[in-house]
């Protein structure tokens, strides 16, 4: 088995997490990629890494297109991931944040290191609201700041009141992240200081390869939610948030399986037609 990784899993990014099965003391995020890595290679996977350019049909399998080669497959499965949509720092302040940890991108992954915390949220459409109020499960001091006064309907004004989350309306102007505090500063002169800042401002499937190939669209433009089980294109599966943004490692795994096993038992199948018409 061959695996092509482009070095940009947001997992690699990750400072810490508690979510990660079998690690109740939690793990950083490139510890946990290799152990995985390690893992696999263990059991005969070759890892490398490369960016994918493209995958071609073939009448025997596909081809895969990287920046300096391009590798032949029988059965191939897509574990992609997303694009998030970032805040607009400079790539070396941006990532010293998240290193940090006054900026992350996934409460599902790291609420639980915002616990009592002052968290504040930048919202975009009703994400920012339904964001504020997962976090405020973890954290008595939520502070939300939609990107715009109309993005919240008065039924969102009125749960996020009686949750107890403050709502500072005003565009945003600018971020200034601290070592252990960031503060944001907004178009009416306001500043908020926090110790953990959560975006939501929504994320892009890095699906186009995929789609280019003929598998089917699913919702928000991930692929569609039975690609684990197997594509529209035989001998093509997929896993994790290309298929359903959950941010959820255990997700990702758990369809991994399922996309592994769909993909060996295609497999067997080919290989039990190519004997029998011998």
């Amino acid at each position: 088995m061959l695996v092509l990784h482009d070095g940009r899993s947001r997992a690699l990014r990750l400072p810490f997490c508690h979510n990660a099965p079998g690690f109740p003391e939690g793990i950083p995020g490139p510890d946990l990629i290799a152990r995985m890595s390690k893992h696999a290679a263990e059991y005969g996977a070759e890892i490398r890494q490369a960016q994918v350019l493209g995958v071609g049909r073939k009448a025997d399998g596909f081809t895969v297109t990287t920046v300096d080669s391009a590798w032949r497959a029988r059965a191939v499965i897509f574990a992609t991931g997303i694009d998030l949509n970032q805040v607009d720092l400079s790539d070396e302040t941006h990532e010293q944040a998240i290193r940090d940890a006054v900026l992350r991108y996934c409460p599902v992954c790291d609420g639980y290191e915002a616990i009592d915390r002052a968290i504040g949220v930048i919202g975009c459409d009703s994400n920012g609201a339904a964001e504020a109020l997962f976090l405020r499960t973890y954290s008595p001091n939520v502070t939300l700041m939609p990107l715009s006064h109309s993005e919240l309907t008065d039924e969102q004004e009125a749960q996020l009141a009686t949750a107890g989350i403050t709502v500072e309306h005003g565009a945003l102007d600018y971020l200034e992240p601290g070592s252990d505090q960031m503060r944001i500063v907004l178009q009416t002169g306001k500043t908020v200081e926090v110790d953990v800042l959560y975006p939501a401002l929504g994320c892009s499937p890095r699906a186009g390869i995929a789609l280019d190939l003929g598998i089917a669209e699913g919702d928000h433009g991930t692929l569609d939610p039975d690609a684990p089980f197997g594509a529209d294109v035989p001998g093509a599966f997929a896993a994790g948030d290309v298929v359903e943004g959950l941010d959820q490692i255990s997700v990702a795994v758990g369809q991994g399986a399922v996309a592994a096993t769909r993909a060996h038992n295609y497999l067997r199948e080919l290989d039990r037609e190519t004997l029998q018409s011998r």
